[in-house]
């Protein structure tokens, strides 16, 4: 499987965490072997628009929907989950995403951010992601979110699994299951043993 380096700044702690879970890995910009393997990983930490840019310095986009199209695997974490909507708003300035999932990545409503910690998850009936790890705690640092979650069912298209969390009241989205498409808002590298378990639970679908 391959972890997509686009210059972020966390791809070797996600390289390691995915090793030590079972697989074999290679940290690559090349598109072709993007596309090519049985998954992808896609981190992210930082700015919005410095990802964004990032990813397109390395066709990672193109990478990710080419994927996606042909029911390939993806998964992206932090950041990397935030570029999957259509777009994020930062001090001001707009940038726009891969637009894989509609809606808006913007600042949450807190008065102490980074969220930054553990924290829960408030885990749907069924989830695959969270499998055997619902009631644990996971990793979380960021002050930016997708809090509102705008995709709904067309034809015979299934509703993605949705994972909420709440941090100083604010309700966001945590994590989400749609289709080969998996992501999360926390770092599952950084969450310890729940965050193994999860990337098993990942694997296991490849």
């Amino acid at each position: 499987m391959v972890v997509l380096d686009h210059g972020s700044g966390n791809v070797r702690s996600a390289v390691r965490a995915l090793e030590r879970a079972g697989a074999s890995v290679e940290l690559t910009a090349d598109m072709q072997r993007g596309l090519d393997a049985d998954g992808l990983v896609v981190p992210g930490v930082g700015a919005y628009a410095a990802v964004m840019s990032g990813l397109q310095g390395v066709r990672g986009e193109r990478v990710v929907g080419r994927r996606l199209a042909g029911g390939r695997p993806v998964l992206g974490i932090c950041v990397g989950m935030q570029v999957l909507f259509a777009e994020g708003a930062e001090h001001g300035v707009t940038t726009a995403g891969t637009g894989e999932w509609p809606g808006r990545v913007e600042r949450l409503h807190a008065d102490v951010v980074p969220h930054m910690g553990w924290n829960t998850v408030q885990t749907p009936a069924g989830s695959r992601m969270f499998a055997g790890i619902e009631q644990e705690r996971f990793y979380f640092v960021h002050s930016y979110a997708a809090r509102r979650w705008e995709l709904v069912s067309t034809g015979r298209m299934a509703v993605p699994t949705v994972t909420w969390t709440t941090y100083a009241a604010d309700r966001f989205v945590s994590a989400v299951e749609n289709g080969p498409l998996w992501a999360t808002q926390f770092h599952p590298e950084k969450s310890g043993d729940a965050g193994a378990a999860l990337l098993r639970n990942w694997l296991a679908t490849l």
